[in-house]
């Protein structure tokens, strides 16, 4: 029945008894039919939420499918390379046969406490070869494994069990204590030599279109999703041939969190071709240690690096990767200057740029990058095979070549849905037109073109469009043509302020020495005076939040704070003031000056310093001490030092100096 509103929607089903909504204007895709009820979107929406929690788990079991199961990936590569390493931390090896022979002990034991085939079983483990043995023993009972954070909070980790739907949580021994209370699920403890020699017994087998992992990822809202990943998912992407060649001699360095989709190219894609996946520290930990020598000590031969990592690291110590012969780098806006200091610093191997979010199985395409020449922006490439890579508008037609679209991804690695919420599923996994009938495609949210030759660009977030002063801009575009600068390593475009007092504001990271002086009026030259920010805020690095991306949480306080800083601000107002401002503003790259601002406050160091004094005494004529620079920080007194020494001078160089 439709609702009060318009009913311009109709909830549709398809043969696997996913529901999803669907214009009434348009035809319904192939494998699709409508279930009766129309209404308008949000109506739709919530009959879809009713409906699927009214339905029992397995209810709609999924078809058979020949897409193949991670248990036949991994089994063909137990045959071909037994005794080849498959899994390795600082205290333990296991070779391909010694991690299935300990998956089937740990699968046995788990069968035989209850576990059975749908069931979802979470483990919170430290970092090692622990995590490879339990995920294979999950997948062996015919359960989805769920990976948990370490460093999550307790009061996190019971949210995102309950979520997960676990009935089981395998955890280490000194970590039970902090699953205390759970509400559902049973804790079991991990210990390494318990299933060393399992004994013959039955085992579950697994269909390519079972769940096999459950992800977590947020929202804008910040409340978790459990994303649900299927068999085929998943090892399509382990054997894509678009994606670099792995062999049985690579060795694979594991940085990234166990609970974030990283974790499936090192895992799956290095057991599909027999290479062995080599524990090594966490990303920040290896970044402040000394990295280069922890990978040619550890023999690291490819890497996934999360973005902002790749961005610091090419720039600052392109040296670090030089023993790799694969790196791909995602999750994040590659930075182009990043890209070229890599490779003139002679990098030798394969460097990649992947996209995709978790609900396409990590990732959906790839760039390889050559020579970072591509006007401020390295593309996010071309589709993986067998993946359908979609730009539409609004009403779901693709739009032409150059003009900017949502992107939507279509194929084999789009995910089930989100566990426990088939309203948001319904959302956002929508009816395929262009792919196989019944498939589904996923609205990304992303903004992206498609330029003639084929390649994808990003451009941005469909819900980060801002209204400045009357005008549409697209943050994400303005950093794209920041980024094309020489002197921008990396850049972030925020809002700040608030209704008619909003601004933009780009937060940069500066090559060296460089000033906002250059880069303001390239702006002003290559883009509409409204989008041309209104502030830039230098800032050392560009912060990261736990899963490798940009913290926009702390970008968004850096503005705050540089708004209210405008705001207090007391500008430099007789010739002397200015010039001294107008000499910070070069030396340290900050856009603006108040009067009771400090030189070292806003980013300067004493070698900045001693540099501010020889300006001082060649440009101005006025002799001041390098301790005088130094005790004499803020710029009013600074101002009031300089016109106590220059005396009647003064006014006789005021016109000069303005």
């Amino acid at each position: 029945m439709p609702d009060s509103g318009s009913a311009n929607h109709s909830l549709v089903e398809n043969t696997e008894g996913d529901l999803s909504v669907w214009p009434v204007t348009r035809p319904v895709p192939a494998g699709w039919r409508p279930t009766g009820h129309q209404g308008s979107h949000a109506s739709c929406l919530a009959e879809a939420d009713r409906r699927g929690r009214e339905r029992l788990p397995g209810a709609l079991a999924p078809p058979e499918g020949n897409e193949g199961t991670l248990l036949e990936l991994f089994s063909r590569t137990v045959k071909r390379h037994p005794a080849r390493p498959a899994v390795s931390d600082r205290e333990f090896s296991y070779t391909y046969t010694a991690l299935n022979r300990r998956s089937d002990g740990l699968a046995q034991a788990l069968l035989a406490r209850g576990v059975r085939p749908g069931d979802h079983i979470a483990y919170l483990l430290p970092r090692g070869v622990a995590p490879f043995v339990v995920l294979l023993a999950a997948l062996k009972t015919g359960a989805a494994y769920v990976p948990l954070d370490p460093a999550a909070p307790d009061e996190r980790l019971r949210l995102l069990i309950d979520r997960s739907g676990a009935s089981v949580v395998i955890t280490h021994p000194e970590m039970t204590g902090r699953l205390d209370d759970l509400a559902t699920a049973r804790v079991m403890e991990y210990v390494a030599d318990d299933h060393a020699d399992p004994k013959p017994g039955p085992a579950a087998a697994a269909t390519p279109r079972q769940a096999a992992s459950v992800l977590f990822t947020s929202g804008s809202t910040g409340i978790p999703k459990a994303v649900l990943l299927e068999h085929r998912n998943l090892v399509q992407f382990a054997e894509n041939p678009a994606l670099p060649a792995l062999t049985p001699q690579d060795r694979v360095g594991h940085v990234s969190n166990l609970a974030f989709d990283a974790f499936h190219w090192e895992t799956w894609c290095a057991f599909a071709a027999g290479a062995e996946v080599v524990t090594l520290p966490t990303m920040p930990d290896l970044i402040s240690g000394d990295m280069r020598r922890e990978l040619k000590q550890r023999r690291i031969t490819a890497m996934l690096v999360p973005t902002l990592a790749f961005n610091h690291l090419a720039h600052e110590q392109p040296e670090t990767f030089s023993s790799l012969r694969i790196l791909a780098t995602g999750g994040d806006v590659v930075s182009p200057g990043s890209c070229r200091d890599l490779l003139a610093a002679g990098f030798t191997g394969q460097l990649v740029n992947l996209y995709g979010p978790t609900e396409a199985a990590t990732a959906c395409s790839a760039h390889p990058v050559t020579d970072a020449e591509h006007d401020g922006s390295v593309p996010i490439g071309r589709a993986l095979e067998g993946i359908g890579l979609y730009v539409l508008d609004d009403n779901l037609d693709e739009v032409t070549p150059g003009a900017v679209g949502q992107l939507h991804i279509g194929g084999p690695g789009v995910a089930r849905g989100y566990h426990g919420q088939p309203g948001l599923t319904a959302e956002r996994f929508l009816p395929d037109p262009y792919g196989t009938p019944g498939g589904r495609l996923y609205a990304t949210g992303d903004l992206a073109v498609r330029g003639e030759d084929g390649l994808l660009r990003y451009v941005g977030r469909a819900d980060d469009q801002v209204k400045v002063r009357g005008y549409r801009v697209e943050p994400r575009e303005v950093e794209r043509q920041l980024a094309r600068h020489h002197h921008v390593r990396d850049v972030a475009v925020l809002v700040g302020g608030e209704g008619v007092d909003r601004y933009l504001a780009a937060l940069v990271v500066l090559y060296g020495d460089s000033s906002f002086a250059d880069l303001r009026e390239a702006a002003a030259s290559s883009m509409p005076e409204y989008m041309v920010p209104s502030a830039f805020i230098s800032i050392p690095e560009m912060p990261s939040n736990d899963r490798g991306k940009r913290d926009l949480g702390r970008l968004r306080e850096i503005v705050t704070e540089h708004q209210k800083h405008r705001a207090d601000r007391v500008a430099p107002s007789d010739p002397v003031e200015i010039r001294l401002a107008d000499f910070w503003k070069d030396l340290i790259s900050v856009d603006e000056v108040g009067l009771t601002d400090d030189f070292f406050a806003l980013g300067g160091n004493s070698l900045q310093a001693f540099r501010l004094r020889r300006r001082i005494v060649k440009e101005l004529g006025v002799e001041v001490s390098n301790r005088e620079i130094l005790v004499t920080s803020e710029l009013a007194a600074l101002a009031d030092l300089v016109r106590s020494k220059t005396g009647p001078v003064l006014s006789e160089k005021e016109d000069d100096l303005v």
